[in-house]
């Protein structure tokens, strides 16, 4: 069965993060994950500033939320773990099948 991020509506809001190709993760949120991701690696818009440089990056965890204020509290709590906790979160799901 496909993630409900896969085929999100207007309100159907996820969170996401990629592995860059230095290896870094970058996490964000959208309504479209297949649409972001394939704007992050230069299809479409230009993507964020920091994956510009840092292409080609590949999807490794997707997480669905309520709303678009809840995506971005769920964001903000990822973007304060370490790289240990993330990468942990990353091992514990399966690879998104999107």
């Amino acid at each position: 069965m496909a993630s409900p991020c896969a085929t999100a509506t207007a309100t159907a809001w996820c969170v996401y993060m990629l592995r860059c190709a230095d290896g870094s993760l970058y996490t964000g949120i959208t309504t479209d994950v297949l649409r972001r991701v394939a704007e992050h690696n230069g299809d479409g818009a230009p993507g964020a500033r920091y994956t510009r440089s840092r292409r080609p990056v590949q999807l490794v965890y997707v997480e669905a939320a309520d709303s678009r204020a809840e995506a971005a509290r769920r964001e903000a709590a990822i973007k304060l773990l370490d790289r240990s906790r993330k990468l942990a979160m990353c091992e514990s799901t399966a690879t998104p099948s999107l």
